[in-house]
Formats: structure tokens, sequence, C-alpha cells
């Protein structure tokens, strides 16, 4: 394998600014900043339960993250791929380091087991509010799965679980949230 960075990666329009960036120039920075920010801000925003505060603040610590890092960028994919994993990965240890999630009931996992029905346009606030309530662990696996497109295996790896307790997470945050939608009908 070459040295050389993949011409279609090193050519990308965030190309020239991140090589800038990681010479200390702030303004090429500020420019990555402003291209960035609201890919950012929507995946840590759902991982965090919708919390903006919360979300704000582990924006601007992917982004201090990213800055500090950055000379460590190998142009082996795009720059918005890997400012975006970093970001998810500041969200996920932000949730480790929060107390555990509250135990749901054996009876409200087994009620909401049906199978899933997808969600109109019109339902996308209530849908946002009932994610915003799921335990930190359902939530995440939840957004990682169904929104970010990882497996389960990535999921497991970075959450330290197995793969199995990532597809039961995965359907107790949907059950959950069937339950939760089916109250507010």
């Amino acid at each position: 394998m070459s040295a050389t960075p993949r011409t279609e990666v090193a050519d990308s329009p965030d190309a020239d600014l991140v090589r800038r960036a990681a010479d200390g120039d702030m303004r090429a920075f500020e420019a990555l900043y402003r291209r960035h920010a609201g890919r950012v801000h929507g995946a840590v925003w759902r991982l965090s339960g919708m919390n903006e505060a919360r979300a704000q603040e582990l924006t601007q610590e992917a982004f201090v993250r990213a800055w500090q890092k950055l000379g460590s960028f190998r142009f082996e994919s795009a720059f918005s791929t890997w400012l975006h994993r970093l970001a998810v990965n500041v969200a996920l240890m932000d949730l480790r380091g929060r107390d555990p999630e509250e135990a749901v009931e054996d009876d409200v996992l087994e009620a909401a087991s049906d199978p899933v029905t997808p969600f109109c346009a019109g339902e996308r606030a209530d849908l946002e509010q009932a994610v915003a309530k799921l335990p930190p662990r359902a939530r995440a696996v939840l957004v990682l799965h169904d929104v970010e497109g990882w497996k389960h295996e990535e999921i497991g790896r970075e959450l330290g679980m197995a793969v199995g307790s990532s597809k039961a997470q995965l359907h107790r945050a949907r059950g959950l949230l069937r339950t939760m939608l089916g109250d507010a009908t």
C-alpha cells in the first residue's frame, strides 16, 4: 500500500482547509467548523437524548478534540467521516460516564414487543421526544443503528457490549418507543 493519500480523499473540498488548520491556521479550522458543525451537533444531540445544552457542550468538545488530533488525520477517509466518528465517540464516552440507566419493568418490555410500524413525517416531534426519554444505552444503540447506520458489531465494540446485547437494546428501544407513542395517540 502506498504512503500517498488516495487522490479522491486528498483532493476533497476539505483537504486544503485540513492541511492549513493542521499547520495552525485558525481561520481554516473555523471554516471547517462552520462547514461541519450542523452534522456534528445533530449526531450528538440525538445521542444526548435531545438535550440541547448537553449537545452544544459535546459539539464543542468534539471540535476541541478535532483541533488537538488534526495532525493525526491521514486523508484515508473524508474529513467529514473522521470528524463525525470522533464526535460520536465523544458522545458515547459521555454516556459511559453517566449513572447506570434505570431498569424497565419486564411487562413494559413485553407489551412493547409487537412489530415495528413506520412513522409518518407529521409524528417527527413526538418521535424525537420519545427517543429522548429512552434509557441512555437503548437510545445510543437505536441512534447508532437506525439513524447513523452502524452495524451491531461496531456498536458492541464501541459500547463494550456483546452483539446480542446490542440487538436486545435495539429491540428494547423500539418497543419502548412503540409503547410511548401508542400512549400519545
